[in-house]
C-alpha cells in the first residue's frame, strides 16, 4: 500500500515543480507581470472582469464577474452566476483575483459579459482537461472553442486578447450574500 503513495506524492511534487517552471518563464516572456497573491494592492473589479481563486494551492478556478456576481462554469457542467463568496465555498483559496493591466486597472470585456449571461443556466459537457471553467472564459472572451487545459494557457489566452502583461491583483470587493 505504501507505493501507491509514493507515487501519488511523486506525481504531486513534479505538478508542483512544472508549475514553478512555467510561472517563471511566463514572467520572463512579459505573459505575467504578477501572479495570485505575489501583490497585495486591491482592485475593484469590473463589469466582464476576469476572476480566479485558487484550489489547494495548484490549481485555480476561474470566471467573469458580471454584476456584482462571477459567472462560472461549475464541474457539474451547469453556467451559473454566483455570489463571491459561493465562488469560494468549498475551495482552499481565500481570495478572488482580478486579472488587470501593469497601472493596475482591471482588464475587462462587454462581449465577454453578454456572452457569458447568455450561457447561464445552460450545461456544458464539463471535463477537467478538455473542457473546463478556463475554456469557458476563452470563449466568453472571443466567441472561438479552443481548448485550453491549465491557467498557464489562459494566462496566454489573456495576454493576447488584451495585449497586456496579466498582473493578478486581490479584488477590493464587499459581498452582501
Amino acid at each position: 500500500m505504501p507505493l501507491p503513495l509514493v507515487w501519488i506524492g511523486a506525481g504531486i511534487a513534479a505538478l508542483a515543480a512544472g508549475n514553478h517552471l512555467l510561472k517563471e518563464q511566463q514572467k520572463s516572456e512579459g505573459i505575467i507581470g504578477c501572479y495570485p497573491g505575489d501583490d497585495p494592492t486591491r482592485v475593484k473589479p469590473k463589469d466582464g472582469s476576469i476572476v480566479c481563486c485558487g484550489i489547494y494551492e495548484i490549481f485555480e478556478h476561474s470566471g467573469i464577474w458580471v454584476d456584482g456576481r462571477i459567472v462560472e462554469l461549475k464541474g457539474n457542467g451547469l453556467i451559473r452566476a454566483v455570489s463571491p463568496a459561493r465562488f469560494l465555498d468549498d475551495r482552499s483559496g481565500e481570495k478572488i483575483y482580478i486579472a488587470c493591466d501593469q497601472s493596475r486597472n482591471p482588464l475587462y470585456d462587454a462581449t465577454a459579459v453578454e456572452r457569458a449571461v447568455s450561457k447561464i443556466y445552460q450545461y456544458s459537457d464539463y471535463h477537467v482537461l478538455n473542457n473546463n471553467c478556463h475554456r469557458f472564459i476563452r470563449q466568453c472572451l472571443t466567441g472561438e472553442d479552443e481548448r485550453i487545459t491549465r491557467f498557464g494557457e489562459l494566462n496566454e489566452a489573456l495576454h493576447r486578447h488584451f495585449s497586456s502583461a496579466i498582473y493578478w491583483q486581490p479584488a477590493k470587493i464587499f459581498d452582501p450574500w
